[in-house]
């Protein structure tokens, strides 16, 4: 079960780092499939992880899980939708992917600096 959850844990990362290096270092305000792939593995890896952790015998944190959720998927939703204006030519996108980074940074930052484990 430590393969498993180490694995999930590498696949969660590789996703954020997919999103960060899209929004801030790489595209520079274009939405690419890294970020958009990165946004979804987040959310399944998340849920995975989740999972993993409560068939364990610690506590979960279930606000916490909650908050990191729906900024998880306010990321996938900046992605998503400015992936789907590149596809179709419409206007400036660059505030998405931006947001879509910061995010990913909000969410990094909640999971680090929240310590309470109830």
């Amino acid at each position: 079960m430590d393969l498993v959850h180490g694995l999930l844990v590498l696949a969660h990362l590789l996703g954020m780092a997919a999103i960060i290096g899209s929004a801030v270092f790489v595209a520079r305000g274009r939405a690419t499939p890294a970020l958009v792939w990165g946004a979804r593995a987040q959310i399944i890896t998340g849920i995975l992880l989740v999972g993993l952790a409560e068939s364990g015998d610690d506590p979960v944190n279930h606000t916490k899980v909650g908050v990191k959720l729906v900024i998880a998927v306010a990321v996938a939703a900046c992605a998503e939708i400015a992936a789907g204006k590149a596809r179709r030519g419409e206007g400036e996108r660059a505030q998405l992917v931006t947001a879509a980074g910061a995010l990913a940074v909000l969410n990094a930052a909640v999971a680090v600096l929240w310590t309470s484990s109830s």
